[in-house]
């Protein structure tokens, strides 16, 4: 019974992260995440609403937390903040310096409330870990950053996109759609006004981006129909 209220309790914070952590989450999703039924997670939402979580329900949706509502921060299990530190050790290879900047200045805001033991041993481990692609720490971009703002906040951008095997230049209006990571660059998906038409750009060679106010409207399709529809 103590193992019961125990695993219980912890799946309750889980959710609550959960819910921080996203702007809509399903019963189904976290059914399958905790492996129990989704009538067991309608009465763990009934029991967090009943503790004065102010959960939102969206009908056909799912949950969401009030707008403002905060949990207090969360602290990392050591394997957790291992996970990290292994993470920062592939991000410090990135070869773009706006994604390496973002993320070092993350990690200095989750060592400080890590606990002073597991902030030893992750420090330890930031020393002991070597990732061996990109050791000349090339940077070949620095746009990912602005980019990711702009894929999330459907904001329209005009770069300017130097040519394969050429010097010209040329300007692009685009809405960013997706972010592609490979081994030598980042590769952007965005729809470019002028072909009308998804186009694959690389961020090393674009020589100027401006990220504009005006937005655009949400393309209805998923990073997989996509690469279906890229296949064809």
């Amino acid at each position: 019974m103590i193992d019961n209220d125990t695993r219980r309790l912890s799946r309750l914070t889980s959710i609550l992260i959960q819910l921080q952590a996203k702007r809509l989450v399903t019963a189904t999703s976290l059914a399958e995440k905790f492996n129990v039924s989704v009538r067991t997670i309608y009465r763990d939402i009934r029991a967090l609403e009943q503790s004065g979580v102010p959960i939102l329900t969206e009908e056909g949706k799912g949950y969401t937390l009030m707008e403002g509502y905060r949990i207090p921060p969360v602290t990392f299990t050591e394997t957790e903040a291992n996970a990290l530190i292994t993470a920062e050790q592939f991000v410090l290879k990135n070869k773009d310096a706006s994604f390496v900047k973002d993320y070092t200045d993350a990690i200095i805001k989750i060592k400080s409330v890590l606990r002073p033991s597991t902030k030893e041993n992750a420090n330890l481990l930031s020393d002991r870990i070597a990732i061996s692609q990109n050791n000349s720490f090339d940077t070949t971009s620095n746009y990912l950053s602005n980019l990711q703002l702009a894929l999330t906040n459907f904001n329209l951008a005009t770069i300017a996109y130097q040519k394969l095997d050429s010097t010209e230049t040329i300007t692009r209006t685009i809405e960013p759609f997706a972010l592609l990571s490979t081994q030598d660059n980042w590769l952007l998906v965005a729809w470019c006004h002028l072909r009308k038409a998804f186009r694959l750009f690389r961020l090393d060679r674009i020589n100027n981006l401006q990220v504009l106010d005006e937005r655009f409207e949400p393309h209805q399709m998923t990073l997989k129909e996509y690469f279906a529809m890229a296949e064809k």
